[in-house]
């Protein structure tokens, strides 16, 4: 089982390596794939040390699949080149995630609709990947109509430059800047571009990924993204309007018992989701259930989830998973 990891030495391909040394993935031979100033580095896996290779030599070596974590134009440009050689794709970036043809995938929602003939499949944005494995057993039975809901992002979803500004803000050491403002002892509400409606490319994305995702277009959804100090993992505060009427501890047993999702919902011992406890771990944590009392059908839930594993890296890797269970590569 050869694996190719497209953009090997960022800080998402990294946590690739990470994790799939740690879910014991049968990696046979590991391929690192990077941008010509990073071939010829090393990269450490499962403690034996690799050379970092340019995109052409990545397909040459002929892998059963490459998961991409290389950004956008990077994968339009080359996961059609990997695809053509028979690599099955598995991209981290926005490129491919609302083009019809192509999968996205959040394996614990809809794996079921891959196939062998998907060569290029899109690993959702990590916002929408937490929102939805939370959401998804409520709208099997429930129903959903309507999500409203803001996030508090980890200044990891942004990259290491984001990480280094934060520091070094905290030290007081002047450096290079991933955002505009300052981010220590700030809030950034803008996460992407602006478009035209007024809303962020983020905000977007959680729009259109959630529905195509859970296979259903009537699916409402608006969104505020945001950027806040923390590194461990992003939170969501959700308001989710249902069809139907629920039970408050129907939904907890019915989030308790789904694949991925922990509730830590403990009022009286202030217990409840958060950033420092999701950090390196691969659930989607949720708590703060209540009822929404201004409407009827109503919840409101706070989600956490470390944005690097769930949100990125482990998703992909459990998509390679699904794969080779099903015979797929």
């Amino acid at each position: 089982m050869k694996v190719a990891v497209v953009g090997a030495t960022g800080l998402v391909g990294t946590k690739m390596l990470q994790v799939l040394a740690e879910r014991n993935f049968p990696v046979t031979e590991l391929i690192p794939v990077a941008s010509e100033r990073s071939v010829g580095k090393e990269v450490e896996f499962r403690g034996k040390k690799y050379k970092v290779v340019s995109m052409i030599d990545g397909i040459a070596a002929k892998p059963a699949v490459a998961i991409f974590s290389a950004g956008g134009g990077t994968s339009l440009e080359w996961a059609p080149k990997f695809a053509e050689a028979g690599i099955t794709v598995i991209d981290n970036s926005s490129a491919w995630r609302m083009d019809p043809a192509k999968p996205l995938i959040v394996p614990e929602i809809n794996a079921d609709i891959l196939t062998k003939n998907d060569k290029i499949i899109a690993n959702p944005n990590c916002s929408t990947i937490q929102m939805v494995v939370a959401l998804n057993p409520l709208h099997k039975k429930y129903g959903i109509k309507r999500i409203v809901v803001s996030t508090y992002q980890s200044v990891t979803g942004t990259g290491v430059k984001a990480v280094t500004q934060l520091l070094n803000e905290r030290q007081g050491i002047e450096g290079e800047r991933a955002y505009k403002y300052p981010i220590d002892l700030n809030v950034i509400p803008q996460i992407d571009v602006f478009l035209d409606n007024g809303y962020t490319k983020e905000e977007m994305k959680m729009v259109k990924e959630t529905c195509k995702i859970m296979r259903d277009d009537s699916i409402r959804v608006t969104a505020t993204t945001v950027r806040i100090p923390v590194m461990g993992g992003h939170s969501e505060a959700v308001n989710v309007e249902f069809e139907e009427e629920y039970d408050l501890s129907e939904v907890r047993s019915l989030l308790a018992s789904s694949p991925g999702v922990v509730v830590v919902d403990d009022l009286p011992n202030q217990l409840y989701p958060m950033p420092m406890d999701a950090h390196e771990k691969d659930d989607v944590f949720v708590g703060r259930l209540r009822r929404d009392e201004s409407q009827p059908n109503t919840l409101n839930m706070w989600v956490v989830s470390d944005n690097l594993r769930k949100g990125a890296a482990t998703n992909a890797v459990q998509i390679a998973e699904y794969l080779l269970a099903k015979n797929l590569l």
